[in-house]
């Protein structure tokens, strides 16, 4: 018995309108193994430098270190396919067809050779000839190039509205008055955790439960914190410990089908996907349970004293989503569609977890708590799932924080672009400059050294990110759970500029009144540079 040949490229194609150039893949192979450059490949290195040519050769050779069973797992998942997809539009078969099942076959493939993936491999194992198409490259290229200029274009408009804001704003001396960057004085018990089981769901989950030492002589206001994806409830203890400090009840629950530990069993093959499409529903749906168990155990854990008819949530990430939802936005399914089928809405990385909300059943989904009264969300993935008309049903005071450079959820296309689509008359946003959108003092030392090796990365450090965290939170539910007017000065602009004093990395701070303006800025740029995700 004889093995049939595997077909492989043999050559690469680079079209642009009527025309139509190729290269042999063997060329490319002799001038990585040998450094020279044959008839086929002088055409297009007969006038780069030695150095140019180096830089390429190095790029063929160079390994990615990645296990090809992981890059399996992830290129067979609903995220991984819809990246392939994406992508495949530009770089396909010979003759156009999509080269997503090709590329997946190749990196898997080329990952499991003795040197690993390379592009010289993966260029060797693609299954048929490849075609590059230049006018869709050069049409994301593009894209991309206008999501760089509307960033900081936003970003120049965030800093003038917040600067008009403050200089209309009453003049505060914030030196004399409480610094909220440090913890209250009410202190903080031993964290708690509790494993609740929602029969209704058949669904079984722990909350990490954070107390302040001392109790109020009224009510204790609560707020619950959902955690992102592929996130767990203690990432941010940190930021509990600081709102119990300043009295409150602080409970943060886990979303098994969306927390590290899917993520965990996702890698080692137990899952298909990264995450269980029903979190959609389910998360909210988690809050709400915690809101239930907390009335449960309010006579006999914590004498009465919490106030559950005005409940804070918090949420960073897929959390924010979670905090959205339950504060009444409605998945808006025919926008979300639209979204998705962009031609360039992959460079909005967060957009790939929101479509696959698109496998949930067409029906309307009410996920509001009227329990919570107040939200403050980082990070949020909103835009498409919810757009305008799903996000314009929340009513209640919100607050929204981003980073001007977030790779996950870019500002220009999430938190930016969703603030004047709000129409409570309570709401505010924050931008932090530079700010990314994880802790990376969570990472593993491997991730956080490669970061690091990067010179031309520059991140806000994680205790200044949580500064500006904390310290807004408090203001927040200070002035919309307490319902302290002590509060209202620090959802200032100008106190945005004093917790920003001496900073590399700023912060900066606007409200309602800033929103249309925000708006038309957004709108002028889309019209002016045909800028559509």
């Amino acid at each position: 018995m004889t093995a049939a040949p595997v077909r492989a490229a043999e050559k690469l194609f680079l079209t642009f309108g009527p025309f139509k150039l190729s290269l042999r893949v063997s060329s490319l192979e002799t001038f990585a193994k040998e450094g020279k450059i044959d008839r086929d490949l002088a055409f297009y290195l007969g006038r780069a430098t030695p150095e140019q040519q180096a830089l390429f050769r190095k790029a063929l050779t160079e390994p990615i270190k990645a296990s090809p069973v992981l890059l399996s797992r992830l290129f067979y998942s609903g995220i991984g396919e819809a990246i392939l997809t994406r992508i495949g539009k530009g770089v396909t078969l010979e003759g156009g067809l999509n080269g997503k099942y090709g590329m997946r076959a190749a990196i898997v493939l080329a990952a499991f050779e003795p040197e690993g993936l390379t592009m010289l491999n993966f260029f060797k194992k693609f299954p048929t000839n490849i075609q590059f198409q230049g006018e869709h490259i050069l049409a994301a290229t593009e894209f991309a190039e206008k999501l760089v200029r509307a960033t900081e274009l936003l970003t120049v408009e965030m800093k003038q509205l917040s600067s008009r804001e403050a200089a209309s704003e009453p003049s505060t001396d914030f030196a004399k008055m409480p610094d909220l960057r440090q913890p209250g004085s009410f202190g903080v018990q031993p964290k708690q955790t509790w494993v609740l089981k929602d029969s209704s769901r058949d669904r079984q989950f722990y909350v990490d439960v954070y107390k302040p030492q001392s109790w109020r002589s009224g009510k204790t206001p609560v707020v619950v914190f959902s955690h992102g994806f592929s996130s767990r409830p203690e990432d941010f203890g940190d930021a509990a410990e600081h709102l119990a400090s300043y009295g409150y009840v602080v409970v943060l629950p886990q979303h098994p089908g969306s927390d590290i530990s899917r993520m965990k069993a996702f890698l080692q093959g137990f899952h298909r996907n990264t995450f269980d499409v029903n979190e959609f529903i389910n998360r909210p749906k988690d809050i709400s349970y915690t809101i239930d168990e907390l009335e449960r155990r309010n006579q006999s854990e914590f004498q009465g004293q919490l106030n559950l008819e005005s409940v804070g949530v918090a949420g960073h990430s897929f959390g924010g989503s979670t905090a959205f939802a339950i504060a009444g936005a409605v998945i808006d399914f025919e926008n979300l569609e639209n979204e998705c089928n962009r031609p360039f809405g992959g460079l909005n990385t967060s957009l790939l977890l929101q479509c696959r909300a698109l496998e949930l059943p067409r029906q309307i989904y009410d996920l509001r708590d009227r329990r919570v009264s107040a939200v403050f969300v980082v990070n949020p993935v909103n835009s498409s799932i919810f757009g305008r008309s799903g996000l314009s049903k929340i009513q209640i005071p919100l607050f929204i924080a981003g980073g001007n450079y977030d790779p996950a959820t870019p500002f220009v296309l999430e938190q930016g672009r969703v603030f004047p689509w709000l129409k409570t008359s309570d709401k505010y946003l924050a931008m932090v400059e530079g700010q990314a959108h994880v802790d990376f003092s969570q990472l593993d030392a491997g991730i956080k050294y490669t970061i690091e090796s990067f010179d031309k990365i520059a991140l806000p450090s994680p205790d200044l990110i949580h500064n500006y965290r904390d310290s807004l939170a408090a203001a927040f539910f200070g002035t919309y759970l307490d319902k302290q007017e002590d509060y209202k000065p620090y959802l200032q602009s100008a106190y945005a500029a004093y917790l920003s004093q001496g900073q590399e990395f700023k912060l900066f701070l606007i409200s309602a009144p800033s929103a249309d303006k925000l708006g038309q800025t957004i709108d002028d740029f889309r019209r002016k540079y045909n800028f559509n995700s």
